[in-house]
């Protein structure tokens, strides 16, 4: 794990175990906007909420009085709405190891490329991380697409697969975007062999955050599935294990819920070389964001437009939090009044 992995995961624990820094010690978000505040736990919770019909076509059109929102069980008061296009911040995190080199490689960059250069809008900000053995930021925030698109060029997969510790430094970068929605899309096709940072405390990290989190995992074995849909697709049951990349040194003795978990049985996570939908959905699902896992990386460039299409789409709400800052989950339930359609957002916050 790098120093700096190591600092944000203690800086994280810390806030759990004590409750609430002062204000005088919280980061200042980079911009503010039309009244959304936008750290958890401070006045407003932000929401993003995705909303489709049985069919998974996305529903547009809906206003404040078509939601209902309830906080620990309890009907809270939106007071900001949106349903209209929000920029976002995001964070790529594109996996660089040895197993993705060749065809696979040439599929993600054309992938992203698109997704960059045609799918983006002109306010987004985006970051790029690559991992293999290591995590490495290979663009900081920029809304140069093709500067981005160029360092991808750059690239020569090889090495292990450290997604985790990559993930653990990603996700507080990605909270300090300047735009109000904020997000990571990161792409693999391995279990994780390598990392040292559990899947327990990240999945702590990204709830202080209000970082949706989309993950694509190539499993050449697998049928296509999601998590959650992604709303236009039934999702697939698959078959457990589906696990993820590799990084640093086997773990013949690693414990369940290590950092490089397998598929989930009973509870645990099982080493194999497969994408680990179960540990990936861990992570997405609690953000609002969800799990694709694709049969081949020749459908990288649906599953990104997928993910394009739906960050293009959501509503984006805000409530003054219930709770107080007791440093705990605290759950967060969406409902469209009309039982027809679906419904995926955020399922709570850290009151921190």
């Amino acid at each position: 794990m790098t120093a700096r992995t190591r600092l944000t995961l203690g800086l994280a624990a810390l806030v759990v175990a004590s409750g609430a820094l002062p204000s005088a010690q919280q980061p200042a978000p980079r911009q503010e906007g039309d009244g959304f505040r936008f750290r958890t736990g401070v006045e407003l919770i932000n929401v993003a909420v995705s909303v489709s019909d049985l069919n998974g076509r996305y529903i547009s059109g809906l206003r404040q009085d078509d939601f209902v929102l309830y906080e620990d069980g309890v009907e809270q008061a939106i007071t900001h709405f949106s349903n209209e296009r929000v920029p976002v911040s995001l964070g790529l995190v594109v996996d660089t190891s040895g197993s993705m080199a060749g065809e696979k490689w040439d599929h993600a960059r054309r992938a992203l490329d698109r997704f960059l250069l045609e799918l983006l809008g002109p306010e987004d900000e985006v970051f790029l991380y690559q991992f293999s053995a290591d995590p490495y930021l290979l663009e900081d925030w920029t809304t140069d697409r093709a500067r981005l698109s160029r360092a991808m060029g750059r690239i020569v997969p090889r090495g292990g697969t450290a997604m985790y510790d990559t993930l653990a430094e990603a996700v507080p970068l990605a909270d300090s975007g300047k735009n109000r929605k904020k997000a990571i899309v990161v792409i693999s096709d391995g279990n994780d062999t390598n990392s040292s940072t559990s899947v327990p405390d990240l999945k702590r990290l990204i709830r202080e955050t209000e970082v949706l989190v989309y993950a694509v995992g190539i499993d050449g074995e697998g049928e296509y599935t999601s998590s959650g849909g992604p709303f236009g697709r039934p999702p697939v049951r698959l078959p457990f294990p589906f696990p993820i990349p590799g990084r640093r040194r086997p773990y013949p003795g690693q414990p369940p819920w290590g950092g490089g978990g397998g598929g989930r049985t009973g509870g645990t996570y099982r080493q194999s070389d497969r994408v680990n939908a179960a540990a990936l959905r861990e992570l997405t699902d609690d953000s609002g964001g969800r799990t694709e896992i694709v049969k081949t990386s020749r459908d990288l460039d649906p599953a990104t437009t997928g993910i394009a299409d739906e960050l293009s789409r959501q509503y984006f709400l805000a409530y003054p939090a219930a709770a107080k800052k007791d440093g705990r989950w605290h759950t967060i339930r969406v409902e469209v009044r009309d039982q027809r359609y679906r419904v995926r957002a955020r399922t709570g916050y850290m009151a921190s």
